[in-house]
């Protein structure tokens, strides 16, 4: 339950179309739902702006669509990332309007469109850094963020980063997911003010150690302003946006 639907429970008290009982009970039973393989954390969304997540790698293709179809009988949107297309054909059948990215391996259900906020610019570096530059623009944008990505700037041609200083200027925050030597964030840190999230990616040849060379160069940036999430993490990076953008414009 997200904050709207109570919301509109309360009024429906008011209206005297619910009894406080049969209210209070809905609320005693929100902050999770025992499921045997899975506790439904109901309350995620008043606590976090978002309701649970389903992180699928290591779960069955049952055990993600039972988890959604009880997330979506308490909120209008739903997320699930590094999803197959066998986890995708069984949240299909609980939610038909269930829609899969397949880069990122996402699933995103949303019973109606949400209000979009702010300005959150997505970067990657490469080509092969758009997975994990769309999870994260999957994640933003469903979580009620205004997301522009581009692809393919990083600092071996730096001319096409400079050709986007307009987009660079006019971001509240931007994501920033690069492989390799993970240039791409500091370059970035130092020409704005907006915040920056950098995402490591296990792009690259054998000593950058699938992601940890670029994820070390990130944290020792001399740039200032920047936040660092783990290797390939697309959704904790657009969750992170999120807040920063959420907390800019005093949204709940």
């Amino acid at each position: 339950m997200d904050r709207a639907h109570l919301e509109k429970m309360l009024a429906a008290v008011k209206e005297g179309k619910l009894s406080p009982k049969a209210a209070a009970a809905k609320i005693v039973n929100e902050p999770y739902e025992d499921i045997v393989f899975a506790k439904v954390d109901h309350h995620r969304a008043h606590r976090q702006g978002f309701c649970e997540v389903i992180f699928c790698a290591g779960k069955t293709p049952a055990q993600v669509a039972a988890i959604a179809k009880k997330l979506l009988a308490r909120s209008d949107r739903l997320l699930a990332t590094r999803a197959d297309k066998k986890m995708y054909a069984a949240v299909k059948k609980v939610a038909r309007n269930a829609a899969y990215h397949p880069l990122s391996g996402a699933i995103t259900i949303e019973k109606k469109p949400a209000k979009k906020i702010g300005k959150l610019l997505v970067l990657t570096a490469g080509t092969s850094d758009i997975p994990v530059a769309e999870e994260a623009a999957v994640t933003a944008s469903i979580m009620g963020l205004n997301v522009t990505a581009i692809f393919d700037v990083g600092v071996a041609g730096i001319h096409r980063l400079l050709d986007q200083r307009d987009a660079l200027q006019g971001a509240d925050c931007i994501i920033v997911a690069a492989g390799m030597d993970g240039a791409l964030a500091s370059v970035v840190g130092g020409m704005v003010a907006s915040p920056v999230v950098a995402v490591p990616t296990s792009v690259g040849y054998g000593a950058a150690f699938g992601g940890l060379a670029p994820l070390l160069a990130m944290l020792n940036s001399c740039a200032s302003g920047i936040a660092v999430v783990n290797i390939d993490n697309g959704f904790g990076a657009a969750a992170m946006a999120h807040r920063i953008i959420k907390g800019k414009y005093g949204a709940p």
